[in-house]
């Protein structure tokens, strides 16, 4: 059956009370490096530190990254030029259309429902292999990279379906493509005059299973080798220069991202009529949980937990969940319909539109499980993020001479609390302009968001190194394009 052409994607606003957090003012005169020194700064990273916002990596991202915002502050006490692998495009990458590459993805209405949701801008440019000095760079973070191709010389290429830990976007700027690593070209750069570095690898480790759903544990990084990997890393750069000082990231709460809070559980419109239609399907199905808890198989709880029921208005979709009692031997799925605590990505908005001559997912079949985070993948996910982080503060622990630790797991929750801004204006855990911090794609920070986090890293640097660092002002900076 089909149901009305609907947008499944409820935009996530937040409310916020009136304590929230300022960034207290400092000295602004005389800026000054303090115990630091900022004459060479070498930044090694993922897609953040990239200025990768929108879906893709296009120049508007790129020239407002945090670090490169940073080291514009830098330059005011004493800092040196900072080069990026520049990637000439407006428009950036996100997908491959019909006619061609689709650029970045923007805030767009929909003629059919009058709904707002992100959607490509139009053309876009494949990745280009950097031209430029690549001697010179100061900024080696790339999209998407893990730890462990941080360290691989296979990240660089060759590029071929045989080599899974090829990025285009490093072999784009890589010092000898298919020889170098990240880490060793960031090193390289350092040891040749580098004074400070950034380091914000490890989210990577974990995000690409989230995003998935929690459906291919063969991604997930081990504790074990995050904590072998990540200190390989943190100890090549630190070695490349011990006259060097550095940064450190942990990870954020990566189930609060706006990408895993924008669908909602129940975006399926149905009348009445459609509804009985739907239920006289699954009649066979709740018959079935009442034999299989009369035989003892389950519980009167899970059987209620499971039990599938359709009404007229907005419904829950039916999903796989691998947590329910296995009862194939009944010749029964594993199934049952969402609800307020579980958490679907964002592509299940699109996934959820009904197509002509095809069955309905969510309804006629089961949503897959690459598409929703229940509560124990949410438990999963927060727990490895929590010892992710446990290692990362020991690494920062072990040299905190050199090392500081910017806690941006903390600045996002405050950012989820509606707990920072700037002369008011707040920054919301959000894609809606004007307030919202997340660029269109609901994971990467928006411009804005990027100048907050350039202000957080300026502040603890101040306070460790007594330097005088300036901030910026966020509201200088835009957010996420209006709705087109």
């Amino acid at each position: 059956m089909k149901t009305q052409r609907h947008l499944f994607l409820l935009l996530l606003t937040l409310f916020f009370t009136a304590c929230q957090y300022e960034f207290p003012e400092l000295p602004q005169e005389n800026p000054a490096p303090g115990e630091a020194n900022f004459s060479k700064t070498v930044a090694v990273g993922n897609s953040i530190t990239a200025g990768f916002m929108d879906g893709a990596l296009y120049n508007r991202g790129q020239e407002n990254s945090f670090i490169h915002i940073l080291s514009q502050q830098f330059q005011l006490a004493g800092g040196g030029d900072f080069h990026q692998p520049a990637i000439n495009s407006e428009n950036g990458f996100f997908s491959m259309g019909p006619n061609g590459p689709l650029g970045r993805l923007i805030l767009a209405n929909d003629p059919l429902t009058g709904q707002t949701l992100p959607a490509p801008i139009g053309a876009g440019d494949l990745p280009s292999a950097y031209t430029g000095d690549k001697s010179a760079l100061n900024n080696f973070a790339v999209p998407g990279i893990t730890l462990g191709q941080a360290l691989s010389p296979l990240t660089s290429g060759p590029a071929s379906a045989d080599n899974p830990a090829y990025n285009a976007l490093y072999a784009r700027f890589a010092s000898n493509p298919g020889q170098s690593s990240v880490i060793n070209d960031a090193a390289t750069a350092l040891a040749d005059g580098g004074t400070f570095f950034s380091f914000w690898l490890g989210a990577n480790d974990l995000l690409g299973y989230a995003i998935g759903g929690a459906s291919e544990p063969s991604i997930l990084t081990s504790d074990e080798d995050f904590q072998i990997r990540f200190g390989a890393a943190l100890n090549t750069l630190l070695a490349a220069n011990e006259s060097a000082n550095g940064m450190v990231f942990n990870i954020p709460p990566i189930v609060e991202l706006p990408y895993f809070n924008l669908v909602p559980y129940n975006p399926l419109p149905l009348s009445q009529a459609e509804a009985d239609q739907v239920n006289q399907g699954y009649a066979a199905y709740n018959g079935g949980l009442i034999q299989a808890q009369t035989l003892g198989f389950i519980s009167e709880e899970e059987r209620i937990y499971r039990t599938i029921s359709f009404e007229a208005g907005l419904n829950a979709f039916v999903m796989e969940d691998e947590n329910l009692t296995d009862l194939s031997a009944l010749g029964m799925p594993s199934i049952r319909q969402s609800r307020p605590e579980d958490k679907a990505v964002l592509l299940l908005s699109e996934a959820l539109r009904p197509s002509e001559n095809s069955p309905q997912r969510g309804i006629e079949f089961p949503v897959e499980d690459e598409y929703v985070l229940t509560p124990e993948e949410q438990a999963e996910i927060n727990a490895k993020a929590n010892t992710f982080n446990s290692i990362i503060t020991g690494q920062v622990n072990t040299n905190t001479e050199r090392l500081l630790l910017i806690d941006i797991k903390s600045f996002f929750e405050k950012v989820q609390n509606g707990a920072i801004n700037s002369e008011g204006a707040v920054l919301s855990a959000s894609i809606i302009p004007p307030s919202g911090g997340f660029s269109v794609d609901g994971i990467h920070p928006n411009a804005r968001a990027h100048a907050f986090i350039s202000n957080l890293c300026a502040e603890a640097i101040n306070q460790k190194w007594n330097a005088s660092i300036p901030k910026v002002n966020p509201n200088a900076y835009i957010g996420n394009d209006l709705p087109r």
